[in-house]
Order: C-alpha cells, then structure tokens, then sequence
C-alpha cells in the first residue's frame, strides 16, 4: 500500500499528515531564495576576517534594540571597516538547512560617515522642530525644592555620582529613585525610554535627569533617535537633559525642558543650594528686622511730636483758651448792648420831646379845650351845635359835660 502524498501548503498540514523537517527547510530556503538583495543598516558588533581566507563574517547589530544577524561576504569585497562602524550592507538573505540559520550574503558594503549621520540628525530635527516639539511654550519650568528627583544614567556610571553627590552637598534631604541603564549602544533607545516611561508613570517623582558624562558624537546617537526624543516629549514630568557634551547638541537637549552642560551642571539646578537659602533667609530677616524698627522709630518721632503739642501737654488748655474768649466775648456784646440800649434811650426821649410839643395836650395845658358832640364830632363852629346840646369837653385835666345854652357866632 503506498503512502499518502504529502500536502502541497503549509496549511494543509495536520497531525496525521504533517511534513518532514526536511521538507520544511527546503520550503523556507526555497521562499528565502526567491528574496531580492536588500540594503540593511546597522552597526558591527563583531568582526572576523582571518588572513587568507576567502570568506569574512561579521555581526550586524541594529543600531536602536538588541536584535544581530550573521552576516557573510568574500574577503576581497569587505572594505576597510572596524568593529563599531556604523554600516550599510547590500545583502541576499540565506537559509542554511541543516541548522535552520539565517543569515545575510552581502555583495557590498559600505561604511555610513559622520557628516551622513549629521545629516540624518539635522533632516530629523527639522520634521520634529516643525511638529511643535522644541517649542519653548511647551517647556514647563523646574520645581524649586523636588522631594524626589529621577535620575537615568549609567550603571555606576560617574554621571550618577556626580549627580547624586552634588544635588546631596547642596540639599541633604533630597532623594533620588535611579534608573540604570545603558547609555551607549544599542539598548540605549529601549532602555532610556523605557526608563523615562517608569519615573513619569511615578506621582512621587518631581523632575527627572537624563545624565551621561559626555562622548564621541557617535557614542551619542541614541540621544538624537527619534523613538528617544518622543519618549522625553511625551514625559509630563519636568525632564532635565544632561548629556554632557557642548559641540554637537543631542535632539534630547532641545526637547527637554532644561538643558545642563553636565551632570554636576543639573544637579546644581535641580535643587537649590541650602546654605545660599539660610544666607537668603538670614538677610531678610534682617532686612525685616531693620523694616520693622525703622517704622517703629518713624511712628514713635510722630507720637512723640502729637504729645509734644500743648493740646495733649495739658488738654485743659483748649477749654481754658476757649472760655477766656467767650469771658472776652461775653463783655464785648454787653458793653455794645449797653451802649445800643443808651443811644436808644436817648432818641426816644428826644422823641418824647418832640411828641409832647406836638401833642394836643400841650395846647389843653394852656386852658384851651376839645369840645365833641354825642357822635364823636370835633365841634369848630358854633354853628354846628344847637342849643340843648350835650357836648364834651376834653381839658387837659379830664372831661366835662356841657349843655349848650346859646350859641354866638365869632364877630
């Protein structure tokens, strides 16, 4: 009885039908051979060229997370390159069977120069520039007094000690949650980022400081990667970048929100220096002090000056100024009321005077009389009365009564 045939796609398999490893090997080394040459960029980890041999192997690193791969080309097409260069490599990716490796034939390789990755970071730092992420308004200033400063730096690394060390002489009191990680190679990016995500995440954290003493520019790449930068970018914490090296200015630098030239540089900025604030402290008070007293002595010139003034010397002294002048007053209008008084008494006797002159009964005083009939009439003609009459006679002792007897008009 013969075999059943194998199935034609990977699918088709099952347990009962399942495919030989070697016909496995041979479907991935076919698929793996119908691959085109790609260009492939990373960074040589590991380098072995034997003299004479035809063949050179090296290992290709990604320049950003821990990921290699083996890579072989003849002796005589590898250039003049060194463990650490940064590299791209035209490859044809190659499926050994036996083993089920896979590495990369390269044709040609070729070592990426500085001024290239200069250009990179420049044409990099235009597209971020422009979506917002260097923007001052974006910067948030520095706590005065963080009660607990993240610090991602290398392990054991000198950054760490004089970060840690100085903040400490300055501050006693502050305290540090540390992230050591990698700081030059490929697990930089992954690491530092990773590692600014954990003390952002922390609400006890009040600032954190990226610190690394500094470099070759190729030592710092992983601080211009783009990964790195928007990582620090989307921190919320305020970030502190102290990198350390002042020729070329790492992308972190323009995205953090302080930059330090080194790491003692940021722990002088992260806290203030307690001596400086005692120093500060002290001469307010004094400056206080000295506020206070001269406002005591200005207030006690002025009290000094109030009691001075005989109104508060002896404060009977308004009443007694005051009641003199109206003694003064008081007699003033009584001498002018008496004299007033005088002159009208005065005039009304010349008055008197002149009335009794002119009054009637000046005339009566003479033995003249007011003779007046029974309605009231003033009698000056003889003629006026009839005889039987009464009249009344008014003298200048009283009245009469008189009865006219005949009357004799005047000759």
């Amino acid at each position: 009885m013969s075999a059943a045939p194998l199935p034609e796609r990977a699918a088709a398999t099952t347990p009962d039908q399942p495919w030989p490893l070697r016909l496995l090997s041979a479907k991935i080394a076919e698929y793996v051979a119908r691959m085109s040459p790609v260009w492939v960029e990373g960074q040589i980890v590991q380098l072995n060229r034997r003299p004479g041999a035809g063949m050179a192997f090296l290992t290709l690193r990604d320049a950003d997370v821990d990921m290699s791969m083996t890579v072989k080309i003849f002796a005589r097409d590898l250039p003049e390159v060194a463990e650490g260069s940064r590299v791209v490599v035209h490859a044809k990716p190659d499926f050994y069977q036996k083993n089920g490796s896979l590495s990369l034939h390269a044709r040609e390789v070729r070592a990426v120069g500085l001024g290239e990755l200069l250009a990179r970071i420049e044409h990099l730092k235009g597209v971020l520039a422009a979506e917002g992420l260097f923007a001052a308004e974006r910067k948030v200033p520095l706590p005065f007094l963080p009660g607990v400063v993240g610090l991602v730096c290398g392990r054991e690394s000198k950054a760490e000690h004089d970060v840690v060390v100085n903040a400490r002489a300055r501050w006693p009191g502050v305290r540090f949650e540390i992230r050591e990680v990698a700081v030059q190679g490929p697990g930089t990016v992954a690491q530092v980022s990773r590692a600014i995500a954990e003390l952002d995440a922390d609400p006890s954290v009040d600032v954190i400081v990226v610190a690394r003493g500094g470099g070759s520019v190729e030592d710092l790449l992983p601080f211009s990667n783009e990964q790195l930068v928007r990582a620090a970018a989307a921190c919320r914490t305020p970030l502190v970048s102290a990198i350390g090296h002042e020729t070329d200015t790492p992308l972190l630098d323009l995205v953090a929100d302080y930059r330090a030239s080194t790491p003692t540089a940021a722990a002088k900025r992260i806290v203030p220096d307690v001596a400086e604030e005692r120093r500060g402290l002290l001469a307010a008070c004094q400056r206080l002090r000295a506020s206070v007293a001269g406002r005591l002595h200005s207030e006690q010139v002025r009290l000094d000056a109030l009691r001075s003034r005989p109104v508060l010397a002896d404060p009977t002294t308004m009443v007694t100024v005051r009641a003199e002048e109206v003694t003064r007053l008081t007699a003033s209008v009584r001498q002018a009321t008496t004299a007033r008084l005088e002159r009208d008494a005065a005039a009304v006797e010349s008055l008197r005077g002149h009335l009794r002159a002119l009054s009637p009964l000046a005339t009566l005083e003479r033995g003249y009389a007011v003779l007046r009939t029974a309605d009231g009439a003033v009698v000056h003609d003889p003629a006026g009365v009839a005889e039987g009459d009464l009249l009344d006679a008014r003298v200048a002792g009283g009245r009469l009564e008189l009865e006219v007897r005949a009357g004799h008009p005047h000759p």
